[in-house]
């Protein structure tokens, strides 16, 4: 019993030694817009490959669902669950241009888009970064391994000082989550 939880704890610290070296000084202004957003009621848009992908779905749903309160939907979409146009982009456009196309059909001027790669240098959300600027969409990247291209395309980033995919994922989560909490508070209970 013992081993098990010192493997955990080995964990934890390892975690917390990768957070307390990464670059988390945009997270103040990612609620602050976040909160405009959705307080204007415009979209949040999500996209992000494999791990990064299941977890667009997750935050995603924290806010048209609900993340502590029962309150209003919030409008987010996550561009990671539309199998036939993933499917159909990819084949008649290429992989790198399932996100892209979407954003460009779906989103407009005051929405944002939230990227997640653990690489910092996926081609499919380096395209999307371009067609949101394109658009005037705001854009924030979580990413990791020293941030990638993707840093240099998005409007504020959070860079994970890690190469470690599941750390990496796992304080993204951690993050995105305290960052769904500080908005909905912000909207619904005015406790900024």
């Amino acid at each position: 019993m013992k081993i098990k939880k010192k493997l955990i704890l080995d964990e934890l610290k390892e975690l917390d030694n990768i957070l307390n070296n990464s670059d988390l000084r945009n997270i103040e202004k990612i609620i602050n817009l976040m909160f405009v957003t959705l307080k204007n009621n415009s979209t949040i848009f999500w996209a992000g490959n494999g791990g990064s992908a299941a977890e667009c779905q997750h935050m995603s749903a924290e806010l048209v669902g609900k993340f502590k309160m029962n309150r209003k939907p919030l409008k987010s979409i996550s561009l990671t669950v539309d199998t036939s146009a993933i499917t159909a982009i990819g084949n008649d456009f290429g992989f790198k241009n399932i996100f892209s196309r979407q954003i460009e059909a779906l989103g407009k001027k005051n929405d944002i888009l939230i990227v997640m790669s653990t690489s910092g240098n996926s081609q499919n959300i380096i395209e999307v970064l371009k067609i949101a600027k394109k658009l005037k969409i705001k854009s924030i990247a979580m990413l990791g391994n020293e941030g990638g291209k993707c840093q240099k395309l998005s409007d504020y980033s959070i860079v994970i000082n890690s190469k470690n995919t599941p750390r990496i994922q796992e304080l993204h989560q951690i993050i995105l989550h305290t960052i769904c909490e500080k908005v909905e508070n912000k909207i619904f209970k005015n406790l900024g």
